[in-house]
């Protein structure tokens, strides 16, 4: 069976969010082995990298800060951490500047109901601005990367989240070499693509959501959400989220595990 991102979505025309979640990660845990994993087993190791280059002023970075400690203590968010075989997510939150500048707001933190998912929502917003400076995107992602290959603990899925009002990366790591080093090593990376005039500092004279699909975005059932006025950034945050911990894989993906499962044996 085959099971590929745009018709997960196409289906919520007609199913509950949740029902759709469940039906996902129903999916997912049949088709795909269960694999050897050391350290702290989590559903999800997930990387939240938000913008704080030099078109976020202060006011927009707790702006989004907001989005993201609204979303994590949704109700619906709990709900479908509870839907995985763990029960349980790992969240660290990073802003990201300019090729120095990539800051740890909130270290990793076992999400597994209503009061840790609050504690992080409290910390969230509790930390004054961590980065400034130019895009360096490729650095960022570097750093989530190594983030994750270093934290000790052992996520079914890995996930780096960019979120970001341009797709330009001035200085630092290449971007290219960085999201394909990532990719290498079974790393997704979903975008979220800010274009609204209140909540990124500037307007963006080209296609930012196609230009996050084409040089950001990577790995099986990557996406892009896209968030064009203050309203719809909440509602991008909590989508994307939602999409992040039902982590549909594609074919290719259940086949790889299959193998690699089949050579252990």
């Amino acid at each position: 069976m085959r099971l590929q991102l745009k018709d997960f979505l196409a289906a919520a025309s007609s199913l509950s969010l949740l029902g759709l979640l469940a039906a996902g990660l129903a999916v997912a845990q049949t088709q795909t082995p269960s694999q050897n994993r050391s350290g702290q087993p989590v559903d999800l190791e997930l990387v939240l990298l938000a913008d704080a280059t030099g078109s976020i002023d202060d006011r927009e970075i707790f702006f989004q800060r907001r989005g993201y400690a609204d979303a994590i203590t949704d109700p619906d968010i709990l709900s479908a951490i509870a839907l995985g075989p763990d029960q349980k997510i790992a969240v660290t939150y990073v802003e990201w500047g300019d090729e120095d500048s990539q800051e740890v707001v909130v270290p990793w933190t076992i999400i597994d109901g209503p009061p840790a998912a609050a504690e992080f929502s409290k910390a969230l917003m509790a930390e004054p601005r961590r980065a400034f400076g130019r895009n360096a995107i490729g650095s960022a992602i570097t750093f989530a990367h190594l983030l994750i290959e270093s934290n000790g603990i052992n996520g079914f899925r890995r996930v780096i989240d960019l979120s970001g009002d341009s797709a330009n990366s001035w200085n630092g790591i290449p971007l290219e070499a960085a999201r394909q080093t990532a990719i290498a090593a079974d790393i997704v990376i979903n975008g979220l693509a800010i274009l609204c005039r209140d909540c990124s500092g500037r307007p963006v004279y080209y296609d930012l959501e196609e230009a996050y699909r084409r040089d950001i975005i990577g790995g099986p059932a990557a996406f892009v959400v896209t968030a064009d006025d203050r309203e719809s950034f909440a509602t991008a945050v909590r989508k994307k989220l939602l999409l992040e911990i039902a982590g549909v894989p594609d074919e290719a993906t259940f086949r790889l595990r299959l193998a690699a499962r089949a050579a252990g044996d």
